[in-house]
């Protein structure tokens, strides 16, 4: 169900005011509460940069929209962006130590999935014969683009499809490299930019183990290796520190899971959107600020005039045996009650996309394997016992709300983040990696990112 009923207005005199659907302007953030202490090398993105210091090295970076050393391209941002901290003079001629830690570094990016050749790594073996110049830019280059691929994955949000929004907090990836430079152990300090969940241990625990011939989740090597590496990929598009208390949903797996105080403290199997691409659940966060009991649902439009209205038109008795009605304004609206599209529990988690937690009157559907029949919203199999947990609130309480009838919000005692993902090999609540199957077929489209010759090609 998407659109859902985005606001209810003002009760009075028994009337409910019921408005369209209305899409957050940007994606909900994560209360500043619940996010714990900032990370020391995370920081807002950093101020533009002045035009770049009249020098060889600045005269160099800027000699065309995207400079090219030794065939390779450069990022000119992250380039300009670093340099500008130094005056835009070398800085790897007095830092050979400093530099060959980082060359290794990059030389072991497959421990996370990530090809070296994506940072240069062949010339790199080989830059001591480079111009110093290009010997320069080419090793800046590499740490950057490795430190912001562990930073936020090789394929940011800008990069990803516009149902893709998760993503981390922000890094100044150039004040990283300064912060590694000035570090005993400079590839420790870019390494630190990866994530630490549960997952992305389990999935590099994998390589280790593909490499070994051990098989992992009843995958070998020749099955199991791009998944791990496409999903540790997903990995980095999350943010850092995971809220403690957080709402979890997995499209892949077709699950939630409630976490509190970073432990599993509840799961439910759920329906998601269908394998069709205009109705996949997308991945993006949001907040759960209130529940909504015994919700109407205001159909949307696309839905109305493709799947409801057609059917009425065929059958006139249509409308009315599922307690719909088509308002003056032409909005097709079915009626609060335990057959609403709806069920009886909203999950309220604005969000730019119209995707919402709900109940839902059809309860077999959660006893089939594949649940993926949604427009793209989540249907909750034990929604009561959730709304419970959300309210921090007896379950009797919750089936008392619903029991009158009556529409009505009630927000909850603290906004709960929820993450909505699409992985398709994670680490379950008991840390044991499983694999499900991409019927999204968003996998191929993160492994071609990840793949170099992939990548070469598309960027020719």
């Amino acid at each position: 169900m998407r659109g859902l009923l985005a606001r209810i207005g003002p009760i009075a005199g028994g009337a409910i005011a019921l408005a369209a659907a209305a899409c957050a302007p940007t994606d909900p953030t994560v209360p500043a509460a619940d996010q714990g202490p900032p990370t020391a090398l995370v920081s807002a993105p950093p101020a533009p940069m002045a035009a770049h210091a009249k020098t060889e090295l600045g005269d160099l970076i800027e000699s065309a929209p995207r400079p090219v050393v030794a065939g390779e391209r450069l990022n000119v941002e992250l380039l300009r962006r670093f340099y500008a901290r130094h005056g835009f003079a070398p800085v790897w001629t007095t830092r050979q130590s400093q530099a060959d830690s980082l060359i290794n570094a990059v030389s072991r990016a497959d421990d996370h999935g990530l090809a070296p050749e994506l940072f240069h790594a062949d010339l790199l073996r080989s830059s001591s014969k480079l111009p110093t110049l290009d010997r320069e830019l080419l090793l800046s280059n590499a740490f950057l683009s490795y430190a912001d691929a562990l930073a936020r994955g090789v394929m940011p949000a800008e990069r990803r499809r516009d149902d893709q929004v998760l993503a981390p907090e922000p890094v100044d990836v150039a004040a990283v490299l300064d912060a590694a430079i000035g570090s005993p152990d400079p590839a420790a300090v870019i390494e630190a930019l990866a994530p630490k969940t549960s997952t992305y241990r389990a999935l590099r625990q994998a390589l280790y183990d593909f490499r070994a011939g051990i098989p992992v989740g009843g995958r070998t090597a020749t099955t199991g290796l791009r998944e791990v590496r496409v999903n540790l990929e997903r990995e980095r598009w999350l943010p850092r520190r995971l809220p403690a208390d957080r709402v979890w949903v997995n499209a892949a797996d077709q699950r939630l899971v409630m976490y509190r105080d970073d432990r599993p403290a509840f799961s439910t199997r759920v329906v998601v959107g269908q394998a069709e691409r205009r109705n996949q659940s997308p991945e993006f966060q949001a907040s759960i600020d209130a529940i909504w009991f015994n919700p109407p649902w205001v159909v949307p439009e696309d839905i109305a005039r493709d799947e409801i209205l057609p059917k009425a038109s065929q059958d006139p008795d249509y409308l009315a045996r599922h307690n719909m009605v088509l308002l003056p304004n032409g909005t097709l609206q079915q009626s609060a009650g335990v057959s609403s599209g709806l069920g009886q529990l909203l999950f309220d988690m604005k969000n730019r996309f119209d995707v919402y937690l709900h109940d839902t009157p059809s309860k077999d559907l959660f006893g089939r394997d594949d649940r993926r029949v949604s427009h793209g919203c989540i249907r909750v199999e034990n929604s009561q016992t959730l709304a419970a947990l959300l309210m921090q609130q007896p379950a009797a309480a919750i089936d008392r709300a619903t029991a009158t009838g009556s529409t009505n919000r009630r927000s909850l005692p603290k906004p709960v983040p929820v993450f909505v993902v699409y992985e398709t090999a994670f680490a379950d609540v008991d840390g044991k990696l499983q694999f499900r199957a991409d019927v999204y077929g968003r996998d191929d489209e993160v492994w071609q990112q990840l793949n170099p010759k992939s990548r070469m090609m598309a960027e020719r």
